[in-house]
């Protein structure tokens, strides 16, 4: 229940721009790595490959990634256009903004302890 309250508070905030938290969260993670593969970007996001396929189509057709063929005609190769860097600039704000709201609520304390305590939950579920 908390997870979804909270993905409906970024969902909310980013609306405006006709973004949702997880797309947002895949186009930070482009604007870091640059053209990237599609496969390699499946584990910087910890998300396996259907899932971030269904997440990546609505951003290509906005134009706001683009997927071309890799060396290997199997491989895809993942980057964000002009429109997309634009796009995060626009949004990094307003994410910023839902993530004052949760630390202010929580309290920087309790904030910093749940981010340590979902990083420690990641590497666990990830069998690291």
């Amino acid at each position: 229940m908390a997870t979804r309250a909270v993905t409906q508070l970024y969902d909310d905030t980013l609306k405006p721009l006709g973004l949702r938290g997880t797309q947002f969260t895949v186009l930070a993670a482009l604007m870091q790595t640059g053209l990237i593969k599609l496969t390699d970007l499946t584990n910087v996001l910890s998300m396996d490959r259907t899932t971030l396929t269904r997440n990546l189509k609505p951003l290509e057709e906005q134009g706001l990634i683009e997927i071309t063929v890799g060396e290997d005609r199997r491989e895809r190769l993942v980057s964000l256009t002009p429109q997309g860097r634009a796009v995060v600039a626009e949004a990094l704000p307003l994410w910023e903004q839902a993530q004052t709201k949760m630390v202010q609520g929580l309290g920087a304390e309790a904030a910093s302890t749940l981010l340590a305590l979902l990083a420690n939950s990641t590497q666990i579920a990830q069998g690291a």
